[in-house]
């Protein structure tokens, strides 16, 4: 099973949720980043990436409806 299997179980709602908060989150590190330099940046790019799977998974949901 690989890391983001997960993602594929969930309903549209849990992805549209799940999107929402982890969109939040991301900018939030974005927004600490600009102001101070974050001891992991490589969180952002993580977190982008996660929100690009979730609308991948998100899209292919609304497809097959």
């Amino acid at each position: 099973m690989k890391k983001y299997d997960y993602i594929k179980e969930l309903s549209v709602a849990e992805l549209q949720q799940q999107i929402n908060e982890t969109e939040r989150e991301l900018q939030r590190l974005k927004f600490s980043h600009g102001l101070a330099p974050i001891e992991n940046p490589m969180q952002i790019r993580t977190l982008r990436r996660q929100v690009a799977r979730l609308l991948t998974a998100l899209t292919q949901k609304q497809k097959q409806s």
